[in-house]
């Protein structure tokens, strides 16, 4: 405690095993205790999210369901709710077709100033509304920490766009809360960078992320965006954080 050490027991090993997460310095005096047997040093950036602090891949509950484990979810929707009959129309294509989530934006980050904004409480509201009827737990993008008390009674689980990737702010605020967390890459992060703006979030005392790879920006213009596959398995190894790749 006075070397300022958060001590963190580590699950599923063999061995009795703790992480020390802090200052490498402050951790280096237990190294010669006497019921210390090896004092594992580990040098990445993040530490919470790290497979190293939780070797065993973590489970992350949306509504009644369960990402992580054998199953492979998939959540759907359009980019923007426009209208109720939009809503319920592809929630119920949803259903029909073997889907497990909705998703829908009420708030849109746009390039441009002058493209539709969405709907805001009224949109939540309509895709609420539709992810009830059908059975759907729903998913939706909060861009100001402000709306999140209006998100919270609607949704199951928020998304953090790609552009607000690195909003640091936000990650805390959504950090502070205990809805599931599903947080898209940037245009142009690395993956390095990714895990430390799940970091911020597990820090601030949510450990329910789901780190969601949703391409990146390259010199290809043939589609919107470049899947990067190897990425997927990068992560794997180095995180215990998982996620459904992209939400359509």
């Amino acid at each position: 405690k006075n070397a300022r050490l958060e001590v963190v027991a580590l699950p599923g090993l063999d061995r009795r095993a703790f992480a020390l997460v802090g200052s490498s310095q402050a951790a280096e005096r237990f190294a010669s205790h006497p019921y210390v047997e090896e004092l594992i040093r580990d040098e990445a950036p993040y530490k919470r999210v790290a497979r190293a602090l939780h070797p065993h891949d973590s489970l992350v509950s949306i509504g009644p369901l369960t990402v992580g484990g054998d199953a492979f979810v998939v959540i759907g929707g359009p980019c923007a709710v426009e209208t109720p009959e939009q809503m319920q129309t592809i929630a119920s294509q949803i259903r029909a077709a073997g889907g497990h989530g909705l998703r829908g934006g009420a708030y849109k980050p746009r390039s441009s100033p002058y493209s539709f904004q969405g709907h805001g409480v009224k949109g939540l509201v309509m895709l609420s509304d539709a992810g009830s009827r059908y059975g759907l737990p729903v998913v939706s993008e909060i861009m100001d920490a402000q709306d999140l008390p209006h998100l919270a009674a609607h949704v199951q689980a928020l998304q953090i766009g790609a552009r607000n990737m690195q909003n640091f702010s936000l990650l805390k605020a959504v950090g502070s809360q205990n809805l599931p967390v599903i947080l898209k890459r940037g245009l142009s992060a690395t993956l390095e960078e990714l895990l430390l703006a799940a970091e911020y979030i597990v820090d601030a005392g949510n450990d329910q992320v789901i780190l969601c790879e949703r391409g990146i920006r390259t010199f290809e213009t043939a589609t919107r965006n470049t899947l990067d596959l190897n990425a997927v398995a990068w992560l794997k190894n180095k995180t215990h954080r998982t996620g459904p790749g992209r939400t359509p």
